[in-house]
C-alpha cells in the first residue's frame, strides 16, 4: 500500500437490518481514547459505515464511538466483519454474540509445527497489570477463553492454521495460540523472541477473519466468507510445504 493511501472497507452485503463488511488491514475498527481523554484523529470503519449509511450514527452501546458496532476486528487483523443498521437488529446481534450463536473462523499463519491435527485452548485470559497485553499467566479482569484450532497446512518452521473462537476475549486467539508456544507471525505484541528473529515480513500479524455465520433471522442460517488478502497470500507463497 502506497503511503497515504486511504484504506476502506469492501461491502460484501447490505439488507435492511446488516452490513456485511470486509474489513482491511490497517484500519482501525472506531475511534478510540488516547492520553488525556481526547480521540486518536484518524479514519475508521465506524466513520466509513456512517458516512454511507447516516442511520447507524444512533445505533448501539454507545453510539457516538461506535455506532452499529457489535464485534471487533484489531487494526491490523483483516476480514469480515457484521454491523447493525438499526437499533432492535443490533440487540439482536449483542444477543447471538452473547449467547455464542455467532460462528467465526480465522485464518492464523504460526511459528513451528503444530503436532496435533486438531485441538482445543481453554486457558482464562487477564489484562496483564500496567499494560494493553493480554496473559493466561494471571492478570486482572480474568474471563474465561475457549479457542478450537485445526491445522490446514504444515510448511517447513511454520503452521497454517484455522482458528475458531468460542467466546471473545480481546486478542484473544493471538494470546491463545503464543500460550501453546506457536504465536503468530508477525505478531510483534506477542510473538516476543520469535518475531524478533523473523526472516517473513507481512507487515502485520498474519491473522484473518475469513468466515462469519449466524442466523440472520430465527431459522434463517447465512455464511458470509472473504479469501486472504494478497498480502498474506505473498507470504504463504515464500514457504515451503512440509
Amino acid at each position: 500500500m502506497a503511503m497515504n493511501e486511504k484504506v476502506e472497507p469492501v461491502l460484501i452485503y447490505e439488507s435492511p437490518d446488516f452490513l456485511v463488511l470486509n474489513k482491511p488491514a490497517g484500519l482501525l475498527m472506531h475511534k478510540v481514547k488516547i492520553k488525556g481523554g481526547e480521540l486518536r484523529q484518524e479514519d475508521t470503519l465506524a466513520d466509513w459505515v456512517v458516512k454511507k449509511y447516516p442511520e447507524v450514527k444512533e445505533v448501539g452501546d454507545d453510539p457516538e464511538s461506535r455506532p452499529g458496532i457489535v464485534h471487533r476486528l484489531d487494526k491490523d487483523t483483516s476480514g469480515v466483519i457484521v454491523v447493525a443498521r438499526n437499533q432492535n437488529y443490533f440487540e439482536y446481534l449483542k444477543s447471538l454474540f452473547q449467547n455464542k450463536n455467532i460462528i467465526k473462523k480465522y485464518t492464523a499463519l504460526v511459528y513451528g509445527e503444530i503436532k496435533d491435527d486438531k485441538g482445543e485452548i481453554a486457558k482464562p485470559i487477564g489484562i496483564k497489570s500496567g499494560t494493553v497485553k493480554r496473559t493466561v499467566y494471571g492478570g486482572k479482569m480474568i474471563k474465561e477463553a475457549i479457542t478450537e484450532y485445526k491445522v490446514i497446512k504444515k510448511y517447513e518452521g511454520y503452521t497454517l492454521v484455522e482458528a475458531h473462537p468460542r467466546t471473545g476475549r480481546t486478542h484473544q486467539i493471538r494470546v491463545h495460540l503464543a500460550a501453546i508456544g506457536h504465536p503468530i507471525v508477525g505478531d510483534n505484541l506477542y510473538g516476543g523472541k520469535k518475531e524478533k528473529k523473523s526472516d517473513i515480513v507481512a507487515g502485520r500479524q498474519f491473522l484473518h477473519a475469513g468466515i462469519l455465520e449466524f442466523e440472520a433471522n430465527p431459522g434463517e442460517l447465512v455464511s458470509f466468507s472473504v479469501p486472504l488478502p494478497d498480502d498474506l497470500a505473498d507470504v504463504l507463497g515464500k514457504l515451503n510445504e512440509r
